[in-house]
């Protein structure tokens, strides 16, 4: 069996190697978003000033666990009010989301590459008190060095998928070392618990999903419901969609007979939005952008292209149904809370391993339905459009469902113990 020394130093080296790429990949990425291109320096440990120490570090990697983090954060300062916090990040849509959560005394970086300079540089400049990792963020030379210097590591509203697992099971020289430096998991639910303790967490306890507690802007969801009430066919939307699905979808639209309801597509990555644009052209249906709306949506264009980021509260509030992005291709889905939490039934495809006990819990409660396709997701979709009063029982439920499952904030806080 290989040794966790020589797996580490492998892992290691690959990953110095492969820094320049890194680096170039950043800088080519920066082109469409401009904060890749910020505070490099930092993805390698090297910091401008120096810092005090003893604030609670989080690491949010992207976007999603950065909006997952609010809810924590929220809950964190109401029971230590005057908590100091580090918030990491690896992606420019959750730096950017990250800001704003900031208050006097914060403090924002990259998180380094898994290198040990960098992440010793890191760790010696910054000295948190505590490190909390989001969801699943497991880094063998991170996690090692943090146990170096003493630095007690828990992840925090924790999944571990099954194909993650056995993905674990495989590199379990260097994997199984770094999960068993955790000092506790807080897991999602009952099945993720039991994985991270066979890939060999020592403490796992379930809290539930932090993403049950994200307050949903009302202002944005008033908005879209305005909206949605004032036009004169209702909105079929494609939400937080991937590759493959739009495609497929326009394909289905063109099949359908009119009246049709007016289309709305979300896609997850900023950097498709003229990508989708294209698709939509190309299959020769008039666009509209969000971004080139004044005070309410055109009624002139077939499709609309949600090309906006943290709008989601407006779109479920304007879409009467929403099909789940990632959930039509091998992808894993996206996660419904939100739309639950904003009264919009959804529609998922096969694909939901990424987020299975929420999206099984949904469907149980009747906010959601499963279809086997995305043409059948489709033909569901307008059905639903047509029958109002079947769509408004949907939204209550989901309602209902969103509202059950919250509280996993506030038992991550308990377990913490801060003070």
């Amino acid at each position: 069996m290989i040794s966790e020394t020589l797996a580490r130093g492998a892992y290691s080296t690959l990953l110095r190697l492969l820094t320049p790429a890194y680096l170039l990949r950043l800088w080519w990425r920066g082109r469409q978003e401009p904060l890749y291109r910020l505070a490099v320096g930092q993805r390698l440990g090297f910091y401008d000033r120096d810092t005090v120490a003893g604030r609670v570090w989080i690491h949010a990697v992207s976007l999603g666990e950065t909006r997952a983090a609010s809810a924590l954060i929220d809950a964190l300062r109401e029971r230590s009010p005057g908590v100091k916090l580090l918030i990491t990040h690896s992606t420019a849509t959750g730096r950017e989301a990250g800001t704003a959560l900031l208050r006097e005394g914060d403090a924002q970086a990259w998180l380094p590459y898994d290198t040990p300079g960098s992440v010793r540089r890191f760790l010696k400049h910054w000295r948190p008190k505590l490190g909390l990792l989001m969801e699943t963020e497991v880094w063998p030379v991170l996690l090692a060095e943090a146990e170096a210097a003493g630095l007690p590591m828990l992840l925090v509203n924790a999944r571990l998928s099954e194909k993650s697992l056995r993905q674990g099971q495989r590199f379990a020289a260097l994997l199984r070392p770094a999960a068993q430096r955790l000092k506790l998991a807080m897991a999602q639910t009952e099945a993720d618990a039991a994985r991270l303790r066979a890939m060999g967490v020592p403490e796992v306890c379930v809290t539930g999903n932090l993403k049950y507690d994200i307050a949903v802007d009302s202002a944005q969801l008033a908005r879209g419901q305005a909206w949605a009430a004032a036009l004169p066919r209702p909105v079929l939307m494609l939400a937080v969609s991937r590759e493959g699905e739009e495609a497929a979808l326009l394909a289905a639209w063109a099949r359908l007979a009119a009246p049709r309801p007016q289309l709305l597509i979300v896609p997850r990555h900023p950097q498709r939005f003229d990508e989708v644009a294209g698709l939509v052209t190309a299959a020769g249906l008039s666009l509209s952008r969000r971004s080139s709306w004044g005070d309410t949506p055109p009624l002139d264009a077939d499709v609309w292209l949600g090309d906006s980021m943290r709008e989601m509260p407006l779109y479920y509030g304007l879409a009467r149904v929403a099909l789940l992005g990632g959930s039509f291709e091998p992808l894993g889905g996206q996660n419904l809370i939100e739309a639950a939490a904003c009264g919009c039934p959804v529609l998922a495809g096969p694909h939901t391993f990424n987020f299975a006990e929420a999206t099984e819990l949904a469907l149980a409660a009747g906010a959601a339905e499963r279809c086997a396709a995305l043409g059948e997701a489709v033909a569901r979709g307008v059905a639903l459009c047509v029958d109002g009063d079947a769509a408004a029982s949907m939204s209550a439920r989901a309602l209902g469902f969103a509202a059950a499952h919250r509280g996993a904030a506030r038992r991550m806080v308990e377990a913490l113990g801060l003070t």
